[in-house]
């Protein structure tokens, strides 16, 4: 997978918004204002990566299935967020899952009556 192809999956999301709020190089990615995805245009440590949201106990098995995900920038000890080197031995179609496991990580923490409209509305993708 490369970058542009990880954008267009990020913005294959139901109601997906893509912004820079951090600086010109880190692409955000929000479902109703709250961030799923983010990633560097420009390579770290010769790696491109994307951070995303996870649940705790998958974040423990996939830092001990793979070698390119690891502790998310910025997560302290959390395991809530994974960096997720985009060309490493994590499979491409895992990626992909992991951007809509990471969407709905991010739609159960909202209160019940933002998640139902999230889960009702007719949104559309950013990607046309």
């Amino acid at each position: 997978m490369n970058v542009e192809e990880l954008r267009e999956h990020c913005l294959s999301v139901k109601g997906a918004e893509e912004c820079m709020p951090f600086d010109e190089d880190t692409m955000v990615y929000k479902v109703m204002g709250k961030m799923f995805a983010y990633f560097a245009l420009t390579p770290k440590n010769g790696e491109f990566w994307v951070c995303m949201k996870c649940d705790p106990e998958r974040s423990v098995d996939l830092r001990e299935r793979y070698r390119g995900v690891y502790k998310g920038d910025h997560a302290g000890d959390s395991l809530l967020w994974n960096n997720i080197a985009i060309n490493s031995d994590v499979p491409d179609p895992l990626i992909v899952e992991l951007i809509h496991h990471s969407v709905s990580e991010v739609i159960k923490k909202l209160p019940k009556y933002k998640q139902q409209a999230y889960h009702d509305a007719d949104i559309p993708t950013a990607h046309r």
